[in-house]
């Protein structure tokens, strides 16, 4: 990474947080897949709409302020997808999957709030305030996102697993 001043890291940062997008877009439907509790599912599938629009609204701060993106590939997100390949991998399908599923999905939500929220300062930083709208729309969403899965472990989801467990 060679970042020489502030607008470089701004590029950097949206460019890493692309890359994260676009690695989700592919690994939501697995998860979806993977996934048991119908509600599950559905937020899954709730989630990739989203992601779509939120790389869209990337492409956009591109466009508004003339700027390319970076090649890289968000290390940190190819993490926390291969996390969620080995939970599948490793869990056989149902409650307990499930439970491993959201806090692996809550995870990714963590670091996007994060990246967002960066983002977004970086942003204000430079009066980019088309941009830092378009920014805190998405981490409007992945906040959202975020309460949304932990209604659904604390709506029976976590309890499910534990019960599923305990039986086994």
């Amino acid at each position: 990474m060679s970042v020489k001043n502030f607008e470089e890291l701004f590029i950097h940062e949206l460019s890493d947080t692309y890359s994260a997008e676009k690695q989700m877009s592919k690994a939501l439907p697995r998860l979806a897949r993977a996934a048991d509790n119908p509600k599950l599912v559905a937020a899954f599938e709730a989630h990739l709409e989203e992601t779509l629009v939120q790389i869209e609204r990337i492409d956009q701060i591109v466009e508004l302020m003339g700027i390319k993106l970076k090649r890289i590939k968000c290390a940190a997100m190819e993490g926390l997808v291969e996390e969620g390949k080995d939970v599948i991998d490793s869990i056989e399908k149902g409650p307990l999957r499930d439970a491993a599923l959201i806090g692996g999905a809550q995870k990714v939500e963590h670091y996007e709030i994060a990246a967002y929220g960066t983002l977004a300062a970086l942003a204000k930083q430079q009066g980019q305030r088309d941009a830092l709208k378009l920014l805190l729309e998405t981490l409007k969403e992945e906040k959202a996102t975020d309460e949304k899965l932990t209604m659904l472990a604390e709506q029976g989801g976590n309890e499910r697993a534990q019960m599923d467990s305990e039986a086994a």
